[in-house]
């Protein structure tokens, strides 16, 4: 039902379930972002919901849940990494998608031109400065200026509708 209540349009929200089903129908690529936790001890989350922002200067955006462990490194922290990774990195993926003491335990990884965590192998790094942050429903959206990178080649690490894919 759609009504307007004081000349605004409402109408009510799809539930859960269907929005997953929505969205799961958009294939991504999938990153880990990593950071330097003000300790020196390196963090990272996997993460799908980056996006090009502006082209001049460049931004980017990447979404995090209120609830993630890393919500308030990431939101905190001055630098970034989006650590793009490739079609052979699923295990990776995994790993710092579930919950591990150290996710870094055996992971190899490297610092970056303005210190930031580069994982060995990924398929591009994205070094990032955070220019913003913005509240959206239960997430923040951190906007990072984009300050240095590095490409590989190979192909990308997808993910459609619940599960890992690469091209063919």
């Amino acid at each position: 039902m759609v009504s307007r209540a004081h000349g605004a349009l409402t109408v009510p929200d799809v539930d859960d379930a269907q929005f997953r089903q929505l969205l799961g129908r958009f294939a991504t690529g999938v990153v880990v972002i990593t950071l330097t936790a003000p300790d020196g001890r390196p963090h990272g989350m996997t993460a799908n919901s980056l996006a090009s922002v502006s082209l001049r200067p460049p931004l980017l955006s990447v979404a995090i849940d209120h609830g993630a462990a890393m919500h308030d490194l990431l939101v905190g922290s001055d630098r970034f990494v989006i650590n793009i990774l490739s079609g052979h990195q699923e295990e990776l993926s995994r790993r710092f998608a579930d919950p591990y003491d150290d996710r870094f335990d055996g992971v190899g990884y490297h610092p970056g031109q303005y210190g930031g965590v580069l994982l060995d192998g990924a398929l591009a790094h994205i070094e990032c400065v955070r220019q913003n942050t913005v509240e959206a429903g239960d997430h923040t959206i951190v906007v990072g200026r984009v300050v240095a990178g590095s490409t590989g080649d190979g192909r990308p690490l997808l993910y459609y509708r619940g599960g890992y894919g690469a091209f063919e």
